[in-house]
């Protein structure tokens, strides 16, 4: 990635024959990114919500060891009304609850129909609303789930489209993504925060290389595959120029993905963001892109600069998430 140390690339040799690589979704996982950017202290493991963001917290945490990338994702703003009542369907568990939509706060309601847990000892919970959560007490144990929770578990008719607005990797040893200390992310939320929710999506990409070489030392590191399928993903999210982005930062990735071009002999990158079950959740576009569950493109770098090219999905097959 730009800004980190290049020894890795100055012992790798060029390749003997080109290379053409396919990137898939392998994990995926989306965090709403408000709940931890806004907080100042360490949720109370002791309270249901602070449980929830302590889990959450650790799960993000554990990222930042890891080389992924990550989207910051703008959806329209919603929650929960405490000021007004849930409702019950008759003889059974769908339960109706208030919603706020938009920064107007437009009055709606979402139907969910619960599933009783296995712990669960009643039949039916006691319900407390918060702007941001519904708690579920079955007596044995209480249920967190934030709004969003709730839009992504079920189909509840609101519109859900996201909006990609940048895309980076998540390695970064000191946490600053998930402490909220990126000033790119902080940035582009702030200017959002009045109409949209913030999230954080985390994948990891499995890259198939193709070649005719028999060279092993010719296999592209974790770091050189995902500071390429990075720099493609900006291209086609972020459009050709970036906003956001400073002119060094992009001169820099520049020249660090004509090196890794050249080293690795690559032809061409194809990336395809679907996999099977993904929810109307992944339904993402940007300014650049329309708004689908799936976005296949094939990318190409020439002197550093990725021109892109988007692909029908139709025929293509669509592959699981690892468990």
């Amino acid at each position: 990635m730009p800004g980190e140390e290049t020894t890795e690339l100055s012992l790798t040799p060029r390749s003997t024959a080109p290379q053409t690589w396919t990137a898939t979704v392998a994990e995926s996982k989306f965090y709403w990114y408000d709940l931890l950017a806004d907080g100042t202290q360490l949720p109370d493991f002791r309270d249901p919500v602070g449980r929830y963001l302590r889990r959450m917290q650790f799960a993000l945490d554990g990222t930042m060891e890891k080389r992924l990338i990550y989207f910051l994702v703008a959806r329209p703003r919603v929650r929960i009304d405490p000021q007004r009542s849930v409702s019950w369907g008759f003889f059974s568990l769908k339960l109706t609850i208030p919603v706020l939509i938009g920064a107007e706060a437009r009055k709606s309601t979402i139907t969910v129909e619960l599933d009783v847990p296995f712990e669960a000892t009643l039949k039916k919970p006691t319900v407390e609303l918060q702007d941001k959560y519904l708690l579920l007490n079955w007596g044995a144990l209480t249920e967190t789930f934030s709004i969003h929770d709730l839009l992504q578990r079920y189909d509840t008719g609101l519109p859900n489209a996201g909006k990609i607005l940048y895309v980076g990797q998540t390695h970064n040893p000191s946490g600053k993504l998930a402490k909220g200390m990126v000033t790119a992310v902080n940035r582009l939320r702030e200017a959002t925060e009045q109409e949209y929710d913030s999230f954080l999506l985390v994948q990891r990409y499995e890259v198939q290389v193709e070649t005719t070489s028999t060279e092993l030392l010719e296999e592209p590191s974790t770091r050189t595959r995902t500071d390429i399928v990075e720099g493609a993903l900006i291209r086609y999210f972020e459009g050709a120029t970036p906003t956001g982005r400073r002119d060094s930062e992009l001169s820099t990735r520049r020249d660090h993905l004509h090196e890794l071009q050249q080293t690795y002999w690559l032809e061409r990158l194809t990336v395809d963001t679907g996999f099977k079950d993904a929810d109307a959740f992944y339904e993402l576009g940007s300014d650049t892109v329309p708004a689908s569950r799936r976005h296949v493109f094939e990318c190409t770098f020439e002197q550093g600069v990725a021109e892109v090219t988007p692909l029908a999905a139709a025929g293509r097959p669509l592959v699981e998430l690892k468990a």
